[in-house]
């Protein structure tokens, strides 16, 4: 669902809002995050995912850690993929705890190209902001919205903490709104909010 409305957020308006969104985010405490990680696995455990695999992502920064959460997926079945840049796009490899990661670029690490490469049902995906209807301001390089082009349909699930979410997101033609949002607070089904 569009908004025509609504204009997109201009590129420099959307740099502030991302920078003032992340200095929140950087502002939370090492042990609240600990806390929120262990808070967020458990609400991303108890979702209905279609069966198949679940991409995950590396965390970066301070961001929200899901690898509590993979863990918990992974004993429910679901093999864990986690994203590689290729070029401007993503691939999905298959990874587990312990396995051989490589250094890549933007501060990430990625399963080595040993590893095999699958196509996710689940997507975890990583953000600055977010608002209730489950539209998401990323980094500004584009992968994930590129990526969720290329899938077609896939379960897609915003991880964040709660003071990541604002009030309005002006969305564009090209968006892909998350179908949930999970942050240490709430489970936000953004589906049932759009209407869709």
């Amino acid at each position: 669902m569009t908004f025509p409305d609504r204009a997109p957020l201009p590129d420099a308006a959307k740099s502030e809002l991302r920078a003032r969104v992340l200095a929140r985010r950087d502002a939370l405490a090492p042990e609240m995050r600990i806390d929120a990680a262990s808070r967020i696995a458990a609400q991303v455990a108890s979702l209905a995912l279609p069966p198949g695999p679940v991409a995950a992502y590396w965390p970066i920064r301070s961001e929200a850690d899901p690898r509590p959460a993979c863990a918990l997926l992974r004993t429910r079945g679901h093999a864990i993929l986690l994203p590689c840049i290729i070029g401007d796009g993503l691939l999905f490899r298959l990874w587990a705890e312990g396995d051989t990661m490589v250094k890549a670029s933007l501060g990430l690490m990625e399963p080595t190209a040993a590893a095999p490469e699958l196509v996710p049902a689940t997507l975890l995906v990583p953000l600055a902001a977010f608002d209730r209807r489950g539209h998401r301001i990323g980094y500004g390089r584009g992968f994930y919205d590129r990526a969720l082009a290329q899938l077609g349909r896939v379960t897609t699930i915003g991880i964040a903490f709660a003071t990541q979410e604002i009030a309005l997101i002006p969305d564009e033609p090209h968006d892909h709104p998350l179908d949930f949002v999970v942050t240490e607070q709430d489970i936000i089904d953004t589906r049932a909010l759009r209407g869709s």
